[in-house]
Formats: C-alpha cells, structure tokens, sequence
C-alpha cells in the first residue's frame, strides 16, 4: 500500500512540475507577445490583423502572387516611415525609405539575421550568410582576405573560359528566332562558381539536366515559402504535414555534391604537398584557401565550417549573378539607345578584337558598370533581406521592442521618386558620377550595406562585366518581353516567371 502511494505522489509531483513548466513557457511566450503587441500598436498595419496569427492568412501563397503583394502594399505605405506585417506571433517592421534603412544597417547591434533565416540552416549551416554575433565575426575576418583583389584578378581567366563556353552555345541559337537565355546564363554562372569556389569543373553548360541547379531552385522555394506559413515552422508539423520530405531530398543532393568536391580537394591539395616534383602551378580556388585558412590561435577550420561557407558561396555566387546578368541583358535587349552606347564603349575598349578581357579592360567599361548598376536597381538580385532587432530602439519616433524582426525590401527602396525620378525607367545614366551626387547611400543596397554587406560583391561586379562584355562583343541583343510580361518572383532570388527570351543576331566582323 504503501509502495502505492508513493508511486502515486512521484506520479502527482511528476505532473505537477509538467504544468507549472507548461504554464510557465505559455505565460513567456503570451506575455513577450503581448508586449510586442501593445508596443508596436503605434505602428501602421493592414487592415485585418488577427491576434496570434496575424496577417498569415492573407498573404499570398504562390512566390509571384506573394511578391507582387508585398510591392503592392509598400506602394500603399509609402507616406509611412515604416509598417508592420504579423506573421503568426512574431511581428515584421517592413522598411523600403533610405533613412529607416540607414538607422537599422548602420548600427552594429542590430546585426542578426531575422528568425526567417533559421529555415536556411539546414542548407547553410551557420555560415558567412546566416551566423551571428562572435562567430560572424570571427569568420568575416577570416573569410576577408580570400575576396583581396589580387585573389580575384586570377579568377578571370576562369570566367573568360567559362563566357566561351556560353558564346559557342549562344552562336547555335543567333539568327533563329527567339528562345530563353535564363538557364544557359545561369548554368555559365555555376560552372564559373564551382571552378573559382571548388577548384572542380563540372560542365553544368554542357549539361542542361544539371540536378545541382535544380536542386537550388526546388529548395529556394520550399523554404521561401514556409517562411510565409508560420503553422509549418515547427519541425514536427513541417516533416508531416509540409514538404519536409521534397526538403530533405533537395538537402541530400546539395549536401552530396559539395561534401564530396571538399573530401576530393582536400585529397589533392595534400597529393600535391607531399609531391616534390609539382611542376605547373595549380589555379588556387576559394575552397584551396579554405582548408589552408587559420583563425588567430592558428586552428585550420573543420570540413563542417568548410561545408558551411563552400553551401554558402555556392548558392549566393552563382544564383545571384546569374539572376543580375539575365535582367540586364532584358534590359539593354529592351533599350537599342542603351545598347548602341554599350557597343560603342566595346568598340573603343577593344576594337575588332576577339581576346579576352583583363582587368585594366573592365576599369574603363564605365558605361556598362552603369547598365549593371542600373539593372541591379531594377531588378536587385535579393530583392528583400532580414535582420533581427536585437534591443529596443527608435525608428522615426516609433519604439521599436527587441525580438522583432526588420524586413528591408530592397525592390521598393530602390523606387524612391525622390532619388530617382520615374523609378521604373531604365536609364543607366543616373550612375554617372555626377548624378549621384547627393542621393543617400543607403538609397541603393543591391549588395546589402553597412557591415554585413556582401563579401563577393566586387567577384559578382567582375563576372557580370566579363560575361555580358563577351556576348555583347559578339551579337547584338533584341528583348522579346515587355516589362509587364516579367511578372517577377520574389522568393530568396529576383527571377521572372517565365525566363527571360530574347533574339541573338551576329555582329558582322571587319
């Protein structure tokens, strides 16, 4: 009896401790978002916010619908500073004006990712793109000095290779009506990554079944949109009832496919070592640095911090520029006066010759540098980010609690009439140096700004000059799309719907 009743009071004890544990969490959990609530209550919102789910049910399922929602309602808010989306619990300060976005970017605390990030984890780890804090910033200084320009400057080589390659392809298709360049440019982009990242060619132009790139796509969207879906962000929930498992197959691909390339390389470089009688230099890749790289104590990183940056590099190297490159060549397909500029700077830089372009080349392209610029104002290759509010702060006199989270749509800041008069015009002159004069600089981010800035921004300055210069050296661009036909998608990368068509025609030769 007596072995009963004890059993029962460590039963009821048991219990007991389980609900005050429950209620304690559920008591944080309400009373953090009822302080949200009550403090961001100031904040202009969409009409139609519901306690704890928020605005989740009225956004937009599909990527283009969703996209096209959030440009529609900064639109709306556009007299405002600043308004706020709730999705489920937590609440979104959605920014799109250079003076809110400068006081987020500029200030070293507010340098976390927002919560939204953590669903790139089990892709990226925690890596350059998503770590926060000390370990940020332990490796942004270390990852530092592998983007030197001198490093990049032997990268080229790589990618005029890799522009031939997409050239020989581009001649079959010019003088024959017109056709999609989207996946030929992007699959140019992933073999000039793979090559300067990994050290590995892996053909992916002469393979258009690449399932690397489409493993890219199908996960971009899978996490875009639970991001959207806050019944989806836990676990459980996700692997049952969400594309948990269309994730983990897409995961298992892209894991396989850099996992091995660094096991490889880290195999040669050692080879290599170890052998006396190297003659030919080998071309150093980002990964070479990688595995040599040493933090101040002059411990070398694990294959896993490897795999962290190489999933990272990969991904934000060759997505992005090659999302800019396609826009740009719509754009200049769309505007003859654009392009016969364009053609005539490449006649002055390099007459009738059919070298590659070196360095000095690019520095004086300066009319194209504006073309890329102004298409990367148009068209941002991400055209929204996310940081986290790490204390409370003021954003134009509203009192912003930590714990929210910061949206900066890069695509409305972009807009802004008063920096940039008829926003959707395609004019690249308004990045002459004197018309940029006075306009802020938090007014133009295609690359993010402050200190979390883009690390490969000049790499993907480099490449977008190279590869564009080689097709427009070599044939002349028609756009076979009006700008309402783009119907862009906003999900982690700017893409259009359907492509980007457009016709080729052969430059004659002297």
């Amino acid at each position: 009896m007596a072995a009963v009743l004890g059993t029962s009071m460590v039963t009821l004890v048991g219990v007991s401790v389980f609900i005050a544990a429950l209620t304690y969490i559920t008591y944080k959990l309400i009373g953090g978002y009822l302080n949200k609530w009550f403090m961001l209550k100031s904040v202009p919102e969409l009409e139609g916010t519901y306690p704890l789910i928020g605005n989740a049910l009225q956004l937009k399922t599909s990527s283009g619908d969703f996209f096209r929602q959030i440009e529609e309602i900064t639109r709306m808010f556009y007299d405002a500073p600043l308004f706020k989306l709730w999705i489920g619990p937590v609440p979104f300060l959605i920014l799109f004006h250079a003076e809110t976005v400068e006081t987020l970017l500029n200030n070293s605390i507010h340098m976390d990712k927002a919560y939204a990030y953590n669903f790139l984890h089990p892709w990226l780890g925690t890596g350059l793109l998503t770590s926060t804090g000390a370990k940020w910033r332990q490796r942004r200084k270390m990852l530092t000095p592998t983007f030197h320009f001198s490093i990049l400057t032997d990268f080229m080589e790589v990618m005029n290779e890799q522009a031939d390659v997409l050239l020989e392809k581009l001649e079959k298709k010019a003088g024959k009506g017109k056709f999609n360049c989207f996946s030929d440019v992007t699959l140019c982009a992933l073999d000039i990554i793979c090559e300067t990242a990994m050290g590995k060619k892996i053909n992916a132009q002469n393979d258009t079944e690449s399932t690397y790139v489409e493993s890219v796509y199908k996960m971009s969207d899978i996490v875009s949109r639970r991001q959207r879906k806050p019944w989806f962000w836990p676990d459980a929930l996700y692997k049952i009832f969400g594309d948990g498992r269309a994730h983990d197959k897409n995961l298992k691909v892209l894991h396989e496919f850099t996992y091995s390339v660094i096991r490889e390389r880290a195999a040669e470089l050692s080879s290599q070592e170890s052998d006396a009688d190297q003659g030919k230099k080998k071309r150093q890749a980002f990964l070479d640095m990688l595995l040599k790289t040493t933090d101040e104590n002059g411990n070398k990183m694990s294959h896993q911090d490897i795999q962290e940056e190489v999933d990272t590099f990969m991904f934000e190297g060759h997505d992005t520029t090659a999302a800019a490159m396609n826009w740009a060549l719509h754009l200049i397909g769309s505007h003859p006066e654009v392009h016969s500029k364009v053609n005539e700077e490449l006649q002055e830089v390099f007459g009738s010759s059919d070298r590659h372009a070196n360095t000095e080349d690019l520095k004086k392209l300066k009319y194209l540098d504006c073309v890329i610029k102004e298409a990367l104002r148009l068209f941002p290759s991400v055209p929204f980010f996310a940081r986290s509010i790490c204390e409370d702060c003021h954003i134009k006199g509203f009192k912003i609690p930590k714990g929210a989270n910061a949206i900066i749509v890069t695509y409305a800041l972009h807009r802004d009439p008063r920096y940039y008069p008829e926003p959707e015009e395609f004019r690249p002159d308004r990045f002459l140096p004197d018309n940029c004069v006075g306009r802020p600089p938090y007014a133009y981010i295609p690359f993010s700004a402050g200190l979390r800035n883009c690390i490969g921004q000049r790499f993907a300055q480099m490449e977008e000059k190279v590869v564009l210069s080689s097709i427009l050296r070599k044939f002349n661009v028609e756009a076979c799309q009006k700008r309402e036909e783009l119907q862009p998608i906003g999900e982690l990368i700017l893409r259009p719907e359907k492509g980007i068509w457009i016709k080729l025609e052969r430059k004659a030769t002297s």
